[in-house]
């Protein structure tokens, strides 16, 4: 067996073997993040589009509307997912695209155009998972509140329909939501995700809306096609006190209900943990009758996406949760280039949190990956040993939990390419394929050789 250690010259003690033949293996992308053509082809703006043109909301204020331009290069890019042997796809469908006006009328435009990518995809033996919602929210329906607005569960139950009943035999795993806390969180509370939105006041609704309409899509995915597989994603971080002093033990523990808990206890039935959080009381204002049985779903699995952890202080002055995060700078321990402490063994501790719960069936990691600096040589290699690095160490660190869990049945690098990082712009590249935003050259980096070997088998210790 040809030996590709060479790419980076540093072993390891595992091989794809020892993840068992059921495991699933892909690479995510979301709509917003790639396609570009956003006033195009019938395709409606989003919150995003709005929140992008505001002074100073993104670096350099980089633009959105290209991207990677995936609307037109679809073709490539999938191609490419092949060529690196991976099988299995997952990507977002833009509800502006579906949609509009976020309701009512349907643009057979984008109907055809993600029936196309399916087909593409089904074409080269690559295995589609699709996201419903990842983050980009059509205008319009923001001008009615977003996801403050009660109205969206009907919103959000209608676009579900039009999806699913159109694509449904494409489609066998359906993702609802991305994230919920990152949306609601740093859109809905802190203000500085689109649609800028601040506040309990904010935070709260939107909270309770995404719960609910969790619930309410996945009954409606099932109605129409009970043998697909639906899930949800969830960002997750290892939480660690800065001191084994007793506030800063239970400023850590308020932090972890806030990231890891608050948003998957109430969907497995578990009610809001008030109790931590005492400031969630407040959410009552939102409920009507039968609300606490509609948040539970049954789900088929539910993905993980983990990158770090986050080292936490008591701090009386901070409101809610009298907490405040230790910078990794401060710490002065390495970091991605998004100045994100590298710390493989934090997706072994969620892979363990979140399997104890006895109402997550099957866990998949929907993403992880790393940015870094990446340089483009005179003969196109990119050699970016530190993202193999980083992807090494973290698979390692699933294989352990593996050895203390039977939920984990996936990962998926996070992302197939280069793109816009939200208001991070341009700069942050996570990508196994490089892009070249000027030309739209695509380049497979090291790390994309290298996954692909490892797929392969080809790779041993």
């Amino acid at each position: 067996m040809k030996n590709h250690d060479n790419l980076v010259g540093k072993t390891f003690n595992y091989n794809k073997s020892d993840f068992g033949d059921d495991f699933l293996w892909g690479i995510s992308t979301s709509a917003f993040q790639t396609e570009g053509f956003n006033d195009k082809f019938g395709r409606g703006p989003s919150i995003w589009d709005e929140f992008s043109k505001k002074e100073k909301a993104i670096a350099n204020n980089d633009s959105p509307n290209i991207a990677t331009n995936f609307y037109e290069n679809y073709r490539e890019d999938i191609l490419l997912v092949k060529k690196m042997g991976i099988p299995n796809f997952r990507f977002s469908i833009s509800w502006s695209r579906i949609l509009p006006n976020g309701t009512g009328e349907i643009n057979q435009e984008g109907i055809k155009y993600y029936n196309e990518i399916l087909s593409f995809c089904i074409e080269n033996d690559i295995e589609p998972f699709v996201t419903l919602y990842h983050w980009d929210l059509p205008l319009e329906l923001e001008k009615k509140g977003g996801w403050t607005n009660r109205s969206i569960l009907d919103w959000f139950e209608e676009y579900t329909k039009v999806c699913v009943n159109a694509f449904k035999d494409k489609v066998k795993y359906w993702i609802v939501l991305n994230e919920p806390s990152v949306f609601v969180g740093a859109g809905y509370f802190l203000g500085v995700h689109a649609p800028g939105r601040k506040g309990l006041v904010n935070f709260l609704p939107a909270m309770h809306h995404a719960l609910l309409c969790q619930s309410i899509s996945y009954k409606a995915i099932k109605e129409i096609d009970p043998k697909c597989e639906v899930g949800s994603t969830y960002s997750c971080t290892h939480i660690t006190p800065i001191s084994y002093k007793e506030k800063n033990i239970k400023a850590a523990e308020r932090i972890d209900t806030l990231l890891n808990k608050l948003f998957i206890e109430p969907s497995l039935g578990l009610g809001y943990p008030i109790k931590t959080l005492p400031f969630l009381k407040h959410v009552s204002k939102y409920f009507i009758p039968g609300d606490e049985v509609l948040l539970k779903v049954d789900f088929d699995f539910i993905g993980l996406q983990n990158y770090t952890r986050e080292v936490v202080e008591h701090d009386s002055y901070v409101a809610y949760v009298n907490a405040k995060l230790i910078s990794a700078k401060k710490r002065k321990v390495a970091t991605t280039l998004m100045r994100w402490e590298i710390y493989p063994q934090s997706i072994y501790m969620m892979l363990l949190k979140f399997s104890e719960y006895s109402g997550v069936k099957k866990i998949l990691i929907t993403e992880n990956g790393a940015s870094f600096e990446d340089e483009v040589s005179q003969n196109d290699v990119i050699a970016d040993n530190d993202r193999i690095f980083f992807i090494r160490d973290y698979l390692q660190q699933v294989l352990y939990a593996m050895e203390k869990t039977d939920k984990i049945k996936g990962y998926f690098v996070w992302s197939l390419t280069d793109n816009f990082e939200w208001i991070e712009g341009y700069k942050q590249r996570f990508g196994l394929v490089y892009i070249d935003y000027v030309s739209q050259k695509r380049i497979i980096k090291n790390s994309g050789k290298w996954y692909k070997f490892f797929l392969e088998g080809a790779l041993s210790n």
